[in-house]
């Protein structure tokens, strides 16, 4: 009996070290006195931005494998109007959009009441005068039919590049970027305003050859295979202020992760890649 009694205490002690992984060979100590299974690894911090396809998306593309470098994993939500990308980012599904110039923001937020900042510019994207027919804005003949987006916020944008070019004048009282048609007190071509599609259609309303002339922005003009600065007939000047930025809720204004996505959108390695892949179609901005 006592043998049988020394015997499963035996047992016992062998199974009661084997469960406190006292006889598991690989987690002996290593040379630093640690074991293996407890190196620490770094934590990755991902963020979700929503972006249009050209040229937003493909520039955080580039930027992906700079900013894993830094410990953040990008991942790109695409999206083919101006509407979805804020609505998504109020209701959480985004960290971040990068879609839109300032006044745009600056407008969403005081019609929708978004609680958004604009966290910092990464470049401008002049936009074209496209036409069939005609190969400079003095062709453009009497009462001629312009198409522009139904997009207000670019309307003043819009009139001022052709005010720029001479074609309309506007009402010196009228802050630029909110100028509208009804502020044009000159037009000696008595042109017509057609303002009623959206900006994302523009490419093919040009391609159906509908209007005399159309404005396209030069991200909607890239993705149709358009290039602004050799198949438009007059293009905006690269001090526009209509930067586009990227936008985040005001609570995440200071977060690590945005500004590091900031910072390396405004890199020099980034900068470049804008530079070299849009030739002058999209201009990079550093503040």
């Amino acid at each position: 009996m006592k043998k049988w009694l020394s015997l499963l205490l035996a047992v016992s002690f062998v199974l009661l070290l084997a469960a406190c992984g006292g006889g598991n060979a690989e987690e002996e100590p290593t040379e630093g006195g640690e074991a293996e299974g407890d190196t620490a690894t770094e934590e990755t911090t991902t963020l979700v931005v929503g972006a249009s396809n050209v040229p937003h998306a493909e520039i955080l593309e580039e930027a992906k494998s700079l900013l894993e470098e830094k410990g953040i994993e990008l991942q790109i939500e695409t999206f083919q109007d101006y509407v979805l990308p804020n609505q998504a980012l109020e209701a959480g599904d985004l960290d971040a959009n990068y879609f839109q110039h300032i006044p745009y923001l600056e407008g969403q937020i005081a019609e929708h009441g978004f609680d958004f900042v604009n966290a910092g510019g990464i470049h401008i994207e002049p936009i074209g005068v496209y036409s069939q027919e005609y190969k400079s804005l003095d062709e453009l003949p009497d009462g001629a039919h312009i198409i522009i987006s139904n997009s207000v916020a670019d309307h003043g944008r819009i009139l001022s590049m052709l005010e720029k070019e001479g074609l309309i004048k506007l009402n010196e009282e009228v802050e630029k970027t909110t100028a509208t048609i009804d502020d044009i007190i000159e037009n000696p071509k008595n042109l017509e305003f057609d303002t009623e599609y959206e900006a994302s259609l523009l490419p093919q309303i040009f391609n159906n050859g509908e209007g005399d002339a159309v404005l396209i922005n030069s991200n909607y003009a890239i993705d149709a295979g358009l290039n602004p600065l050799e198949d438009s007939i007059a293009i905006e000047e690269s001090d526009s202020p209509y930067v586009n930025v990227i936008a985040v809720r005001s609570e995440d204004e200071n977060k690590e992760a945005i500004k590091t996505l900031v910072e390396v959108l405004r890199s020099e390695e980034i900068q470049n890649f804008i530079l070299e892949k849009y030739e002058g179609a999209v201009v990079p901005v550093t503040e």
